[in-house]
């Protein structure tokens, strides 16, 4: 049995056995399984969470996906991300033959087949993408959107010595490496912390040996935290909303409606020269995501008419409208969530797709929403301090 990318810990009499590797890997799903043949150990962790292990266990679980409840529960942003990290792992998978994920598969299947303790080690994705999601800012989120929309539509094909490379990075990692760089935060919430709480469970795990299958990049990080005592209550904690953008979020509404109101009073004509100001930036903007997203000629009315609303209560948000109205017009089908898996591979498969799409739709359109709120409120003051000074 080959000793590479293993490591084997003592840790007060308890033999704890890493296995380090590649997510897209074939060899690493044939080592996790001679590993655990040979070793015998009384528990497996594997770096899934309850969510991930549902989902690998699941294999309808996109026919369930009930999209309806994604919108309005604001989860659209966050399913979208997942989705495009998937497909990155997705098309490296394709390109090689494979199972993504196999080899936690394959640890998830030798653990039954020896009998030994199934651990789920990893935090909650949730948990992970909202602590990285307040960590990074409205400019960083947008960057970070882009970053991975640049990685997963890359069409360059991977080679087997880079996908070898890739046993030194988390899946996540690989992604948005470059991300990570600009963004030195991220690194604490997507690694650092994940390093803490895997190697809290790790070393308590039942029994006298353990075997952990991890993504590589876990391994340094473990190896230190493994001898510290971490507080997994608070790693699974998401920190508490920052009071700032509530008070902007309702400050602004407040300021544009005075603003006008204001105006009004003073000079009527310049009032309306505002509000349909704030209308049009407000409703355009918002309404040309919901084309770039090719919504139903319905949907991108609605984005029109519920942006400039919206955007003077933080409570709404005109994607949300927008989405709802395109998934009742072009309500997907059991062969949308069905093909979700292959969709999900290319920039075409996520327009065409009517899932995708809605998702988009929320996305994009909140985006122009944002924008004509700022270009809108900026447009409202000119015409406010211009009338003020004539």
């Amino acid at each position: 049995m080959s000793e590479e990318n293993i490591t084997r810990i003592d840790l007060d009499g308890k033999e704890i056995i890493l296995i380090g590797t590649a997510h897209v890997s074939k060899q690493s799903a044939l080592q996790v399984k001679e590993v655990i043949e040979a070793e015998q150990p009384d528990s497996v962790c594997v770096e899934l969470d309850e969510q991930r292990y549902e989902s690998v266990k699941d294999k309808n679980k996109w026919e369930n996906m009930d999209i309806f409840k994604v919108v309005k529960e604001k989860k659209a942003t966050l399913l979208l991300m997942n989705m495009m990290i998937s497909s990155f792992q997705n098309r490296v998978a394709k390109q090689f033959g494979i199972q993504p994920g196999q080899e936690m598969i394959q640890g998830i299947e030798s653990a039954d087949e020896i009998g030994a303790e199934l651990v789920l080690a990893d935090r909650n994705i949730q948990t992970t993408f909202s602590r990285i999601w307040r960590n990074i800012g409205l400019s960083g989120r947008a960057k970070l959107m882009m970053s991975i929309f640049y990685s997963i539509f890359n069409k360059e094909e991977i080679s087997e010595e880079e996908l070898e490379k890739m046993k030194s990075q988390d899946m996540l990692n690989s992604v948005m490496e470059e991300f990570t760089r600009e963004f030195p935060r991220l690194k604490k919430p997507l690694i650092d912390e994940r390093d803490q709480y895997l190697a809290q469970k790790i070393k308590k795990a039942p029994g006298n040996k353990v075997v952990a299958v991890l993504g590589a990049a876990h391994v340094p990080g473990i190896k230190k935290e493994i001898y510290q005592e971490n507080d997994l209550e608070k790693l699974s904690t998401v920190p508490k909303k920052s009071k700032v953008p509530k008070i902007i979020g309702w400050s602004i509404p407040i300021v544009i409606l005075s603003v006008i109101a204001y105006t009004f009073y003073m000079n009527p004509s310049a009032g309306w020269q505002q509000t349909i100001s704030w209308v049009l930036w407000n409703g355009g903007l918002s309404a040309l995501g919901a084309t770039i997203a090719l919504g139903h000629p319905l949907t991108v009315l609605t984005a029109f008419l519920a942006a400039p609303f919206s955007s003077l209560n933080p409570l709404l948000a005109a994607g949300w409208f927008a989405g709802i109205v395109q998934a009742l017009i072009r309500k997907p089908h059991v062969s949308d969530f069905e093909s979700l898996p292959d969709d999900v591979l290319s920039v075409k498969g996520f327009w065409d797709n009517k899932v995708t799409r809605i998702l988009l739709i929320v996305v994009l359109t909140n985006i122009g929403s944002s924008l004509g709120t700022f270009i809108g409120g900026a447009d409202v003051l000119r015409v406010f301090f211009d009338n003020l000074l004539s």
